[in-house]
């Protein structure tokens, strides 16, 4: 938790501009409004566009294991993938195992998505217009934040 100081702030401290977490939410909203017609032609959004990225690394993942590596709660991840399971682009199936653990798996049609999803991130490095290098650093060090603000 973090702790509070009784020492008076700067004036400065109180700026919207100084703000690390307008920073962060408003280069959320611009990455968001990018991604945004870049994947309506692929027929996605943005969340299932990050679920599809996580099952093109590893397919079969449980909504649980899904959630956790996008930082997504059941009540919010369900829907999602309900909609995309209704679109063809995975199933979700009860695990033999485990009837309580619901198994995620691409599609056929998902899998070839991949294959038309891989303009985007050049189209977000073009649009950044910065070296993939600076790009590459920064990611690393919001991640390293975000770490460190949910102590994982």
């Amino acid at each position: 938790m973090p702790s509070t100081s009784t020492r008076p702030l700067p004036a400065s401290a109180l700026l919207l501009d100084n703000q690390l977490c307008f920073a962060l939410y408003s280069a959320s909203l611009a990455m968001t409004k990018l991604y945004k017609p870049l994947l309506e032609d692929l027929g996605l959004t943005y969340p299932q566009y990050l679920v599809m990225l996580v099952l093109w690394e590893q397919d079969g993942l449980t909504v649980s294991a899904l959630g956790e590596r996008l930082f997504l709660d059941s009540g919010t991840l369900t829907p999602l993938l309900k909609r995309m399971e209704q679109s063809g682009l995975v199933t979700r199936q009860r695990s033999a195992e485990d009837e309580r653990r619901v198994e995620v798996r691409l599609t056929s049609d998902g899998k070839k998505l991949k294959t038309r999803t891989a303009s985007v991130p050049a189209c977000v490095v073009e649009a950044a217009g910065c070296p993939i290098s600076e790009l590459m650093t920064l990611t690393h060090e919001v991640q390293a934040l975000r770490n460190r603000l949910t102590g994982t």
